[in-house]
């Protein structure tokens, strides 16, 4: 950047000097006929004309490069710290708008980095310059044209002053169309199968004109700066031509001077333009800058609290799982769990089964630290999760959650995951998952190309798969949220079966599901209903004590014993 903006300073200096230089040409070198000096001077002109060009041309494609690796480094600042930011913040934030910061913010910054290493150096010296250089030429024309720039300060402070809050409200517009599409997007089938385009057509066009009408507003607020500091210009020039026209008449001072003058007044003009144009450019990275800022200075959450040895419990008493009066609440008004204790002990399987909404998945979160309990505690092996370091908590973890995903990638990048996982041990977690039957059909097998959130397999094949991203790191704790809903129910139970026959007694297990037969062998059950425990037990204690696992179970299974 400094070595940019040295060139632009250096060719900008020797713009400068071509309307001195063609007043002495006119005043002091035509008079006098000598063809010779008239070509020395005009070739002086030339070098300087192209000094300036070349510097230009090499100051701009610096600042260009200097603006594309500031904000290479700013995308991956900020990438990095939205990875890190807790669950609670994610939801704060919200997806929609990280992404507009990731995107449009950080190329609003761009632009404004890139014109002001143009710009940012040459309007101010073009204006500084030409108005010290007008002083010596002609002081009397000077206080003409220094006479509009006060009133061309005021327009510009007070609409900026006014415009810049509302770039802020346009990006939160954006986040919102943003929002409205990435929704759209990732349910266009749904909206399809529903028949429901001209709805979803009409929930954009809102967001749309929503954004559209702020976008106008602000537009027009901060439009307004260039005709009224035009018109002030244009006064000023006027004034200047009729001031020059009668100096000279009187003989005050010289034709060459007052030529001179009006090229310095361009410049000058130019430069009150593009200080303008700044004006508007910094009021939009303004407003970008601070939603930027607002996440990379977001606070760390969810930090690792130091270990007491209250935290731990005794040796012999020390359970895999506890949870000890757990209370949590996404939003802070309507609890999502509500007091829930229950202890399983290590290679033990935990079934977790209940209503749609009934905090099922909650306590899995919990359980992995995305969110710290409002109230209770949450212990992996008799230590509370909230001071083991989040590498460490998350290497037990084997987990398929409810919505996961795919990439674009090979069978084996996306059950690897970056683990380092051998290919023999995919192969067997494939096995156990029951997806090596599909994997062996495709072309290449492991090394078979998914498309983009595996849009090429069916609903069963992408569970199998994610079941054998869970299971192929041999973790200490297997984590099925609801991950076998697509299976049918005889690749359902050969799937339990191998996880009991190869998992158990090792491998700490919580099962979350609709199905009873799918929790049906658990060591210990929970059924939730409004974020509540309403009954815990075996499936045959709950059979009799628990009306709605009764249910539940009678009404998929008509009381018979399914394997």
């Amino acid at each position: 950047m400094a070595l940019g903006l040295t060139i632009k300073f250096l060719g900008t200096i020797v713009e400068l000097a071509l309307p001195m230089i063609l007043s002495f040409m006119i005043d002091d070198v035509v008079p006098t006929g000598d063809r010779g000096m008239i070509y020395k001077y005009g070739g002086v002109m030339f070098l300087c004309a192209l000094t300036a060009l070349v510097g230009n041309i090499l100051a701009n494609r610096v600042a260009a490069r200097v603006a594309r690796d500031t904000m290479e480094s700013l995308r991956s600042a900020l990438f990095t710290r939205i990875s890190y930011l807790s669950s609670r913040q994610v939801d704060s934030f919200t997806i929609p708008s990280l992404e507009s910061r990731l995107t449009s913010d950080t190329y609003n910054l761009h632009q404004t980095i890139g014109m002001m290493q143009r710009m940012g150096v040459r309007a101010p010296i073009l204006l500084l310059g030409g108005i010290f250089v007008t002083v010596t030429l002609e002081p009397v024309l000077t206080l003409v044209l220094l006479s509009t720039l006060p009133f061309i300060s005021i327009v510009v402070y007070f609409v900026s002053r006014k415009g810049i809050p509302m770039y802020r409200f346009v990006q939160e517009a954006i986040d919102r169309m943003t929002s409205v599409v990435r929704e759209n997007a990732q349910g266009i089938r749904v909206i399809k199968a529903l028949t429901k385009e001209e709805y979803e057509k009409a929930r954009y066009d809102r967001a749309n004109d929503n954004l559209t009408k702020r976008e106008k507003t602000a537009s027009l607020t901060m439009a307004s700066i260039n005709p009224v500091v035009n018109v002030f210009v244009n006064l000023g020039f006027v004034a200047v031509v009729i001031v020059g026209a009668y100096r000279v008449n009187s003989g005050a001072t010289l034709p060459g001077v007052v030529l001179a003058f009006m090229n310095y007044f361009t410049m000058i003009t130019m430069a009150m333009m593009m200080i303008t144009r700044m004006v508007i450019m910094v009021s939009r990275a303004t407003a970008s800058a601070t939603r930027i800022a607002e996440v990379l200075d977001a606070p760390v959450d969810m930090a690792v609290v130091p270990e007491e040895e209250t935290d731990r419990l005794t040796a012999e008493d020390v359970p895999a799982i506890e949870f000890d009066d757990v209370t949590f609440s996404y939003n802070g008004k309507k609890e999502d769990v509500s007091h829930v204790s229950f202890r399983l002990g290590k290679g033990e399987t935990l079934g977790i089964i209940g209503p749609t909404g009934a905090g099922k998945s909650t306590l899995i979160q919990l359980l992995m630290r995305f969110y710290d309990p409002d109230s209770g505690t949450v212990r992996i092996d008799g230590r509370d999760v909230r001071t083991i370091p989040h590498e460490r908590l998350a290497e037990k973890f084997g987990v398929s959650f409810q919505n996961d995903f795919l990439f674009a990638d090979t069978i084996r990048e996306n059950v690897d995951f970056g683990r380092g996982i051998a290919d023999d041990d995919v192969l067997v977690a494939a096995e156990r998952a029951q997806a090596a039957p599909f994997i062996e059909e495709k072309e290449g097998g492991i090394s078979h190309s998914l498309t983009i959130k595996g849009a090429n397999l069916s609903g069963g094949q992408k569970q199998r798969l994610l079941i054998t991203r869970a299971l192929a790191g041999n973790p200490e704790i297997l984590v099925l949220d609801d991950s076998s809903s697509a299976l049918d129910y005889a690749t359902d139970a050969a799937l339990r079966r191998a996880i009991r026959e190869n998992y158990a007694g090792k491998t700490t297990s919580v099962i979350v599901a609709q199905r009873v037969s799918s929790v049906k062998h658990a060591d210990l059950i929970l059924v939730l209903e409004e974020g509540e425990i309403t009954g815990m037990g075996t499936h045959e204690e709950l059979l009799d004590s628990c009306e709605l696992y009764r249910e539940i179970s009678e009404s998929q299974m008509g009381g018979a014993v399914l394997e």
